[in-house]
């Protein structure tokens, strides 16, 4: 027999093999740009994480930090301030208010101590140098100028602290901070409240100073943290 001709058309430049190396080739194309966006997005992935830390409690990052700082800075002044308000208030709303904080920051005191020890973090022992400033300012006043200055200082400072509370609850994923979260959320809701209540506090000035750039949080150094405790009076 005679062996059979070649049939047009077969091997990788017929017609069929063109469209395949064809189609191949585009493959190719779409995948390598793929490929690179999907590196680079882990790349940035692993910057953006870079401040956070794993824990058996859920990721722990940079804002949970600051968080738990704040909460126990905030009864590093408050307790104090609370304590004046009851020696000095010349009504009883405002001696009433100064009890709510005594309350609440001995409550959220032990919370945050508990926290920061599961966590291992350290915890500040005095307030930072605006809470002391505005400390000092309680202490030279009384009577009805005690009275104001008490109730806008202390909610201005509450209402820049509930904003941050907000934060932290709706994105945080380690499940210590978002209990604390809840009670501080209700502690400084309620010390909102009753200070609102005393009648001394200037809306048009807080919607001003909220304005402001908030206080700084001064860097920690872990070691041993006093407990906050009412004073015996």
């Amino acid at each position: 027999m005679r062996p059979r001709p070649p049939v047009k058309g077969r091997g990788i430049f017929s017609g069929t093999g063109i469209i395949v190396t064809g189609l191949a080739a585009t493959c190719v194309a779409l995948f390598v740009p793929v490929a690179s966006y999907s590196n680079q997005s882990s790349t940035g992935a692993d910057v953006r994480s870079a401040q956070t830390v794993l824990t058996q409690y859920g990721p722990l990052s940079e804002l949970d930090r600051e968080f738990v700082t704040k909460v126990r800075l905030a009864g590093l002044w408050e307790l104090p301030a609370g304590q004046l308000a009851q020696q000095r208030g010349t009504t009883e709303a405002v001696r009433t208010a100064g009890q709510h904080l005594i309350e609440g920051h001995t409550f959220l005191d032990e919370r945050v101590r508990d926290v920061a020890a599961k966590l291992g973090l350290g915890l500040p022992n005095e307030p930072n140098d605006q809470q002391k400033a505005w400390l000092a300012e309680l202490n030279a006043t009384q009577g009805v100028d005690f009275d104001r200055k008490f109730a806008n200082i202390l909610r201005l400072a509450h209402g820049r602290v509930f904003t941050v509370v907000a934060q932290v609850r709706a994105g945080t994923q380690n499940s210590l901070v978002r209990a604390l979260a809840d009670d501080a959320n209700t502690t400084v809701l309620d010390h909102i409240e009753i200070l609102e209540a005393t009648g001394y506090v200037d809306f048009d000035a807080l919607a001003r100073d909220l304005t402001a750039t908030g206080t700084p949080t001064p860097a920690t150094t872990p070691g041993f943290v006093v407990p906050l405790t009412p004073s015996p009076s």
